[in-house]
C-alpha cells in the first residue's frame, strides 16, 4: 500500500511518502503543490491533506482536488482536513450570546473573533493570534486548549519570544540546499524592496512587503463547511463521500500514523474531516 501526505508540515509518518513546499528533514520531499503532485497517475491507494486546502483560492482548489485524483488509484482514498466553518460559527454564535453577562465568555468571544477572521486578514507572521498567545496573561487559556488541541499545548505563551530558536538556528537546521535558496531569497527581496521604496516611496514599499506575506502561504484564502466541501469532492469526481470524526478513516490502521489524534488527543479539534472514494475504472461494455 502506499500512501501520500500532501502538505505535511511537521506532521507526518516515516511509512507514508510526504511531500511539502519547503523540506525540513530527510523524510519529506521538496515540491511546489501549485505546479502539481509530482508522481505518476495511480501511484498511491491514498491521499491524506490537512490545514492546506484553505490556503487555496478556490480557484486552486479545484485542480488540487484533480492532482490529487490523478495520482490516486481507482477505490483510492481522499481525505481532506479543514477548519470547520460550520462549527467554527456555531462557537462564535454561543460566545455572543452570552459575553454581555460572563466576563470569560467575553474572552472567548475575543478568541473566536479571531479564529473567524485573523488568518485571513493578517498582514504579519502571527498576526493577532500571535498576540494574544504570547500575551502575559490570557484568562482562558483552557479553551484555547480546546480549541487548537495539541498545536496549543505546545505554544509557551509567556515565553516563546526569549527561549525560542532564532531564525538563524531554525535555518541552519536544514539542508545545504535550502539555506542557500533562502539566503538567495532574502537578498532578492531586499534589493527589490529597496527598489520599490527609491522608485515609488514608503507607501508602496508596505504595500508591497504586505503583498508578499499575503503570497507567502500563511493566508487563509477560502473556508470550507461540510456542505461546500462535500460538493467539492463531488464536483471533482469523488464518490461516497462521508464525514468523519478525527479517530475515523476508511484508510487501513490510519490510527496508528497519528496524523489527526496524537496520543489519544485530537490534533486541531477545530477541524472538519472529509473523506471521498475516487471511482473504479467502468467497464467497457
Amino acid at each position: 500500500m502506499k500512501y501520500l501526505n500532501v502538505g505535511c508540515g511537521a506532521v507526518f509518518h516515516p511509512s507514508w511518502i510526504n511531500v511539502d513546499m519547503i523540506s525540513y528533514c530527510s523524510e519529506v520531499q521538496a515540491c511546489d503543490l501549485r505546479k502539481g503532485i509530482p508522481y505518476p497517475d495511480q501511484y498511491f491507494d491514498a491521499c491524506y491533506s490537512s490545514h492546506v486546502l484553505e490556503h487555496l483560492t478556490p480557484d486552486e482548489a479545484v485542480p488540487f482536488f484533480k492532482e490529487c485524483s490523478r495520482v490516486l488509484k481507482p477505490s483510492g482514498i481522499l481525505r481532506i482536513v479543514v477548519p470547520d466553518l460550520e462549527a467554527i460559527c456555531r462557537q462564535y454564535l454561543h460566545t455572543l450570546e452570552t459575553a454581555s453577562t460572563d466576563s470569560k465568555a467575553e474572552a472567548n468571544y475575543d478568541w473566536m473573533i479571531l479564529e473567524l477572521f485573523d488568518q485571513t486578514v493578517r498582514h504579519v507572521s502571527g498576526g493577532e493570534m500571535k498576540n494574544y498567545l504570547t500575551s502575559s496573561n490570557i484568562p482562558n487559556k483552557d479553551f484555547i486548549v480546546s480549541r487548537l488541541g495539541s498545536i496549543a499545548e505546545t505554544i509557551n505563551c509567556q515565553n516563546e519570544q526569549s527561549n525560542g530558536p532564532s531564525i538563524w538556528e531554525k535555518i541552519s537546521s536544514r539542508k545545504p540546499s535550502y539555506i542557500a535558496s533562502y539566503v538567495l531569497n532574502k537578498i532578492q527581496i531586499n534589493t527589490a524592496k529597496m527598489l520599490v521604496s527609491v522608485v515609488a516611496g514608503s507607501d508602496s514599499r508596505k504595500a508591497f512587503e504586505e503583498g508578499l506575506f499575503r503570497n507567502s502561504g500563511e493566508i487563509h484564502r477560502w473556508m470550507y463547511d461540510s456542505f461546500s466541501l462535500s460538493r467539492l469532492f463531488k464536483e471533482c469526481g469523488f464518490i461516497d463521500i462521508q464525514k468523519c470524526l478525527p479517530e475515523e478513516s476508511r484508510i487501513p490502521d490510519f490510527r496508528d500514523y497519528e496524523l489527526d489524534v496524537i496520543d489519544g488527543k485530537v490534533r486541531i479539534p477545530q477541524s472538519l474531516f472529509m473523506e471521498g472514494i475516487k471511482p473504479s475504472f467502468k467497464s467497457s461494455d
